[in-house]
């Protein structure tokens, strides 16, 4: 992944992961992985740990600890009502961001 990209994800990351969780509930190796999958490889495992930290000190998010076959036990993040509603709002702000991008593009292609 360019610089680029990881410059621009870490603006979006928080709303990523939350979408993730809207989904299913997940801990946080769960939720690297999946992002690893569909190619985001430069992303740390510490950094999901780290915004989920800050997601769930924000009230987005429920925790439960679940015990794990190896080690201690998992904490299980899944998305709360003030999460989906914060989610809502990420959705509206993307799709307001990347119309207007979108219309640059398209400005600059007929110039």
């Amino acid at each position: 992944m360019g610089k680029l990209v990881t410059e621009m994800l870490k603006g979006t990351l928080e709303g990523i992961v939350l979408a993730i969780l809207s989904v299913r509930p997940a801990y946080g190796y769960e939720i690297t992985a999946w992002l690893r999958d569909q190619g985001f490889s430069d992303i740390a495992e510490g950094t999901i740990y780290a915004l989920l930290v800050r997601v769930e000190q924000r009230g987005l998010v429920d925790v439960e600890k679940v015990p794990s076959e190896k080690g201690p036990p998992r904490k299980v993040y899944s998305l709360n009502a003030q999460g989906r509603e914060y989610l809502e709002e990420f959705w509206r702000t993307w799709s307001f961001l990347a119309e207007r991008l979108e219309q640059l593009r398209e400005g600059n292609k007929q110039t």
